[in-house]
């Protein structure tokens, strides 16, 4: 879809500050959408060097939640940065209490992303870019524990949906971005 664009990456890969400076080649009228809630003071100090870095100018959006409806309420922006889906999709599956319903979890994520995928599109169609930030966490052994399997499994499913959707995808290694459009491997 034109107008999606998606970076992925490890940890502290540079995911961030790069889909930054992308973000800003489209325009200076900037929508940040922040999915991450403060519970500690480790996610206060990672939010507060992401706002450092953020130009004033930019219009930040708060969503942990229901990021659909606040990519429809954007309007007159060059492009929205979406920082990050891994930790969206995190705050989703953390809402549920069992854990061992996975046909309902699975159901909501997939609703979940269909509902940002959908906004997205609305949005470029309007002429404006969407950049969605997201983690690859399924690269490492399988997680013993329940919740840190469905969180890498979804992340996974999640990352397919948008990726599938996306006019480029970056991903970001050691700082480098590398358009996986340009080397994908066509069937």
């Amino acid at each position: 879809m034109e107008g999606i664009f998606l970076v992925t990456g490890g940890a502290r890969s540079g995911k961030s500050s790069f889909a930054e400076k992308f973000a800003e080649s489209f325009g200076n009228r900037i929508a940040y959408i922040a999915t991450a809630q403060i519970f500690d003071d480790e996610m206060k100090h990672r939010v507060k060097l992401h706002r450092e870095r953020r130009p004033d100018s930019w219009q930040t959006f708060e969503s942990p939640f229901n990021a659909h409806e606040t990519i429809r309420k954007i309007h007159d922006v060059d492009a929205i940065l979406f920082d990050c889906v891994t930790i969206y999709l995190s705050n989703l599956i953390c809402k549920f209490e069992n854990l061992d319903d996975f046909e309902k979890i699975s159901n909501a994520v997939k609703k979940s992303m269909e509902d940002l995928i959908s906004a997205s599109r609305e949005f470029c169609e309007s002429g404006g870019k969407i950049i969605f930030v997201t983690n690859e966490v399924g690269s490492g052994i399988v997680p013993e524990n329940q919740l840190a399997r469905i969180y890498r499994d979804f992340a996974g499913i999640s990352n397919q949906m948008l990726a599938q959707n996306s006019e480029k995808i970056f991903l970001v290694v050691s700082g480098i971005p590398i358009d996986l459009r340009q080397i994908q491997f066509k069937m």
